[in-house]
């Protein structure tokens, strides 16, 4: 068995206050379900993941002002693998939000104390950050994992590229 497990990304956009879509949770997939405001979805170009370990010593709040890659080293971030297989430390999905909900796999080693970060970036080139949701995450087991419901996307005015090489 591979070292690393699935987590389905489920992004809904509620373009009203409200609820979204269910997260999916199916054998070792983890269900993430992230909020956006109406206000960045027409700017909305893709989101990007990114996963670090000891989450709990890090602290959300910062993380959120700004770019991650301005806050971070990006050696630091884990090693993700997307549907396609390609590997990087940070995946970049096109938003594509059709009935209000996009669905992503990403996998990532198993372990625990994780910090997932989830940027929305603008369609602009080169992207602009427009917010993120920071998430903690226990642990990701190669078996069973129960659902991530994700914060919402916490919208900034930050001007930086939030660009991470793979």
């Amino acid at each position: 068995m591979s070292p690393r497990t699935s987590l389905l990304v489920l992004l809904s956009a509620t373009l009203a206050a409200g609820c979204g879509a269910e997260p999916a949770s199916s054998g070792a997939s983890i269900g993430l379900d992230v909020h956006i405001d109406r206000a960045v979805a027409d700017e909305l170009g893709a989101f990007q993941v990114v996963v670090l370990p000891e989450g709990r010593s890090r602290r959300c709040a910062e993380l959120q002002l700004t770019c991650l890659n301005l806050q971070v080293k990006q050696d630091k971030a884990l090693v993700l693998r997307g549907p396609d297989g390609k590997e990087g430390r940070a995946l970049r999905f096109e938003a594509g939000l059709a009935g209000g909900a996009q669905e992503l796999a990403v996998d990532i080693p198993v372990g625990r104390d994780y910090v997932v970060i989830i940027e929305a970036l603008s369609r602009s080139t080169p992207p602009r950050f427009l917010g993120s949701s920071c998430n903690y995450l226990e642990s990701v087991s190669a078996t069973r994992n129960e659902p991530l419901i994700a914060a919402p996307i916490t919208l900034t005015t930050g001007e930086c590229d939030p660009t991470i090489e793979p």
